[in-house]
């Protein structure tokens, strides 16, 4: 970063090398998920192994713009990978060396696959056995607020669907979906795909991220005449961002969109990453139910979790459900007839869903080690911590404090010859930025253009 810190004897900001050595990259705003990916791996490639013989002062790329945990060397829970080795290979039931809440488990799960074999198909919105977990799951968290099975969809994609099932109409009538900047960075491409309008509304960075009642209304009033609203995205806690929302800020969330409403896609797969002091999260659906049946039976909610986020980090074997609340049979039924229109969530996934939601109970062979768990939370907490206090430490970077999520997202003060310098070169300025960082010092971040951001704001995640 020696390129970019200002100098104790200079003027306030951020330096700017006078030759930038980078890839021609579009911006990428222009750019699907994947193909800004390939561009950054592929520059970081070029750059550990130049064929030109350049010597560069570093050995190897870290990525720290991942949101795969264990390809940052974070460990599988071993519980999890016991209970898949049994279910993948059924011989080890029978291995007297694995625990015995190990073998138990695998042999439940394996009755409930077709042919006992995880190699089956599954119903479309997954195997019930499952379903009927997740739903005593929800129950349990959120103080005894009924779910039910039949309200949960498994899939590797479940927003998409519920994005899908919400999407009509054309023109003025085209659905629109208010969303926060900054925002998931697939998700501006997800709406694109399916067919709806991103409507931004703007988190307040200097108040911590706070979403604001008056930001939404003027968010709603000029999408008018160029779409029409029909749902309002929530990511809770905050991604990119690390924010966790109050519980007052759910309950004016919740009853702005029964005044017009609005469909309520709440993104909650950070649920088990919350570490700031005196901060806890609470599920929207609580809340929602809590505020008495005015609410309760009339706002129509989806609420989305993950094996691939938080503390289980199972990117790979793809799986998350979706829970919907006050939502007409009918559209279930559609719901259900999109998911079969897809291959069925990867069995070896639901497994692991189904432990993250019914894991070791106290007395269980493998509750002490799957405790780990915490340490893992532990260790999170730790490094957004040490992470927060560098980067304010650092001219030119302010970050607003983190208390849940594993991102975090500061901002650069950059000096206008570097603004200037990126549009020339048809980029934005914090995407000159991150290539800069990875060409001089291999560290490989991703740019807050992906997310969506204020103009004339920069910031990296």
């Amino acid at each position: 970063m020696t390129g970019f810190i200002r100098d104790e004897h200079t003027s306030s900001g951020c330096h700017w090398p006078s030759k930038v050595s980078i890839c021609p990259l579009k911006s990428l705003n222009t750019l699907n998920c994947s193909q800004a990916k390939t561009l950054v791996r592929t520059t970081s490639t070029q750059i550990s192994f130049p064929e030109t013989g350049e010597q560069k002062p570093f050995k190897e790329v870290i990525d720290i713009s991942s949101g795969d945990s264990h390809r940052t060397g974070i460990k599988p829970i071993s519980f999890v990978r016991q209970v898949l080795s049994v279910c993948l290979y059924p011989e080890l039931l029978h291995d007297d060396t694995l625990p015995g809440d190990v073998r138990q488990r695998a042999q439940r799960l394996l009755g409930e696959c077709d042919g006992g074999s995880v190699g089956s198909y599954t119903d479309s919105c997954g195997l019930p056995h499952v379903q009927r977990s997740i739903a005593e799951f929800i129950t349990g968290r959120d103080g005894g607020v009924p779910s039910y099975p039949c309200n949960i969809l498994i899939s590797a994609g479940s927003q998409t669907v519920m994005v899908k099932l919400l999407v009509r109409g054309e023109g003025v009538s085209q659905t629109g979906v208010l969303t926060p900047q900054p925002c998931p960075h697939t998700l501006p491409m997800l709406l694109e795909e399916v067919g709806a309008v991103l409507v931004p509304y703007q988190l307040r960075e200097e108040q911590g991220w706070a979403l604001e009642p008056g930001e939404l209304h003027r968010a709603l009033t000029a999408s008018r005449g160029h779409c029409r609203p029909r749902a309002l995205y929530i990511s809770n806690p905050g991604n990119p961002t690390g924010h966790v929302q109050s519980r007052k800020t759910i309950e004016w969330v919740i009853q702005f969109a029964a005044e017009e409403r609005l469909f309520l896609l709440v993104n909650e797969v950070y649920q088990d990453c919350v570490f700031g002091e005196g901060v806890e999260f609470v599920s929207y659906k609580r809340v929602l139910f809590e505020m008495g049946q005015q609410y309760s039976e009339m706002v129509e909610l989806a609420s989305f979790h993950s094996i691939s986020n938080g503390i289980m980090g199972e990117c790979g074997l793809r799986a998350g459900y979706m829970e919907l609340v006050n939502v007409d049979p009918a559209v279930m039924v559609f719901a259900e007839t999109l998911l079969c229109t897809d291959i069925s969530t990867p069995v070896t996934g639901q497994i692991a869903l189904e432990i993250m939601v019914n894991p070791p109970r106290p007395g269980d062979p493998s509750h002490h080690k799957y405790t780990q768990i915490l340490t893992n939370r532990i260790t999170l907490a730790q490094n957004a911590q040490r992470a927060w206090e560098f980067l304010i430490g650092l001219p030119g970077v302010s970050c607003q404090p983190v208390t849940g999520g594993i991102f975090i997202y500061p901002r650069l003060s950059l000096p206008p010859e570097a603004v200037e310098q990126a549009k020339s070169d048809g980029l934005e300025a914090d995407v000159l930025y991150s290539q800069s960082l990875l060409d001089e010092e291999g560290v490989c971040v991703g740019a807050g253009c992906e997310h969506g951001q204020r103009e004339d704001k920069y910031h990296i995640r």
